[in-house]
């Protein structure tokens, strides 16, 4: 049985696989890492422990701490030149982050053509593959909340509130929230442009991702946990 680890800037998310059956999917926010020592203590053993750390030093080292309370020891991945047939385009590959990188290869294993991997989380990221797997780049941009939160933080008369979506929007509320959405839809449907494919997927994944779907006028496809699945592949490939 393997334990996997997926964490973010906002959350940890972990799940038990055995064989090809996912058992159990629990997460807690980031800032609670120090609770994962309680939280692995009634899991069942594990055989392998891999994890996506995104996070920093300090949720590492709470990871390593609740594995090594169970006599685990925790693999992190990085980002490599090539892995589970997807090859990396960043001339420094280790520079490309690890949760990115799972994720494109979980998705690179379900589509298996080029295709577009957003996801939206704190930060916005739009990665490209191509037919033959090759991770061709991609754009980080600030999330939908951080867009919103680093206007009002700059701009001494806005006040942030909870907005709705409209296409011209007549409080600022809603203008925050609309723009937000824009933003990003107009990055990711132009990032698809670029691809040069119509008829390329788009995989949405985030916590942030929900109110994009109805805007995004492409082949649009959400998907839960890719990262927690790309770690799946990268640690049957490291054990065959």
């Amino acid at each position: 049985m393997k334990l996997l680890i997926d964490a973010g800037n906002t959350r940890i998310k972990w799940a038990l696989l055995a064989g090809e059956e996912w058992l159990h999917l629990a997460a807690v926010p980031s800032d609670q890492a120090h609770t994962l020592v309680a939280r692995v203590a009634h899991l069942p053993a594990v055989n392998e422990v891999w994890a996506s750390n995104v996070a920093g030093a300090e949720v590492a080292r709470h990871i390593q701490a609740a594995c090594a309370s169970r006599g685990w020891q925790a693999r992190f991945v990085s980002a490599q030149k090539k892995q589970c047939g997807v090859s990396n385009g960043y001339p420094s590959p280790e520079q490309l982050g690890c949760d990115r990188w799972a994720a494109l290869i979980a998705a690179w294993h379900r589509i298996g053509k080029s295709t577009l991997v957003v996801n939206c989380g704190t930060a916005t990221t739009i990665d490209a593959l191509s037919d033959n797997g090759e991770f061709l780049g991609g754009l980080i941009l600030p999330g939908i909340a951080l867009m919103q939160s680093s206007v009002v933080a700059t701009a001494a008369r806005l006040q942030q509130g909870a907005g709705k979506y409209a296409a011209f929007p007549v409080n600022t509320a809603d203008a925050l929230w609309s723009g937000a959405l824009q933003a990003t839809c107009g990055a990711i449907q132009r990032q698809h442009e670029l691809l040069g494919d119509a008829q390329a997927p788009v995989l949405l994944s985030g916590g942030a991702a929900q109110p994009l779907l109805e805007l995004i006028k492409l082949p649009v496809y959400p998907v839960a946990d890719l990262v927690l699945q790309g770690l799946k592949l990268i640690a049957r490939e490291a054990m065959s």
